[in-house]
């Protein structure tokens, strides 16, 4: 049976004891049943781990005594997914499919097509949701890292802002949409070393508008064919960072 897996921020580097959230322990005790004397790997989303054992008395809040610190070593290389917001419950879904998958950080997007449309509380309360459903697939997948959730904005602002990117993607089924290894072969010829940082753009139902694709193109996004099939904008998503993570692990440094 694999170690427990806790999310936490303890205040200091180098505890030697860790004090679980109450729905951290209730979790870690009610839910997966963990007992004292369990290893528990503790994380804080951003590569620390803390090799722990889960005290005598878990109650009210679970304490895991330290057994010693490690660094996870990050991926070689950054994605970032841009994804206009899907109708129904997909983007809780999305958020977790990308964690899985290893992305940096994942920014939620209103489109002109988009049919879900947020302001206010509800904006905070679904990134707090989307935060949260991160990290419970960060600990069921062992990924150290939590992907960043950014503020709502709009694809046309995010488009025109996006910098500090090595290459800049867009799925596409318009005529002339080139594929991703072509892409990548070229930026690796030219530069003589694979991207490092890269951003993948996804679009609603019914895809961006001619209006948006063509501020994509004028902004430097290359627009990369995802096949012949339509794909659900969840399966897209997924498509495209899977593709995509492959590639890059395999690009060699």
């Amino acid at each position: 049976m694999p170690d427990f897996r806790a999310y936490c921020q303890p205040p200091e580097r180098e505890p030697s004891v860790i004090r679980l959230s109450a729905d951290e322990s209730r979790h870690l005790v009610a839910v997966n049943r963990a007992k004292p004397g369990d290893t528990v790997v503790a994380f804080d989303g951003r590569g620390n781990e803390w090799i722990c054992e889960l005290a005598a008395d878990p109650k009210p809040e679970a304490a895991l005594k330290v057994r010693f610190r490690q660094q996870a070593k990050p991926l070689p290389y950054e994605i970032t997914l841009g994804q206009a917001l899907p109708k129904g419950p997909f983007m809780d879904a999305i958020v977790r499919k990308a964690t899985e998958l290893g992305a940096a950080r994942l920014v939620p997007l209103e489109s002109e097509r988009t049919v879900v449309h947020l302001d206010g509380d509800r904006t905070e309360r679904k990134i707090e949701k989307w935060q949260l459903a991160a990290v419970e697939a960060a600990k069921q997948c062992g990924n150290p890292f939590v992907p960043e959730i950014l503020p709502l904005q709009t694809a046309a602002a995010f488009m025109e802002a996006s910098r500090g990117y090595d290459l800049k993607l867009i799925a596409s089924l318009r005529p002339g949409a080139k594929s991703l290894k072509g892409v990548l072969a070229a930026y690796a010829a030219a530069n003589g070393r694979p991207p490092r940082k890269v951003l993948w753009l996804v679009g609603p139902e019914g895809d961006f508008t001619p209006a948006e694709l063509s501020l994509s193109q004028s902004t430097g996004f290359e627009s990369i064919t995802l096949g012949p099939l339509v794909l659900r904008c969840e399966t897209a998503a997924v498509y495209a960072l899977s593709v995509l993570s492959y590639e890059l692990q395999n690009a060699g440094p």
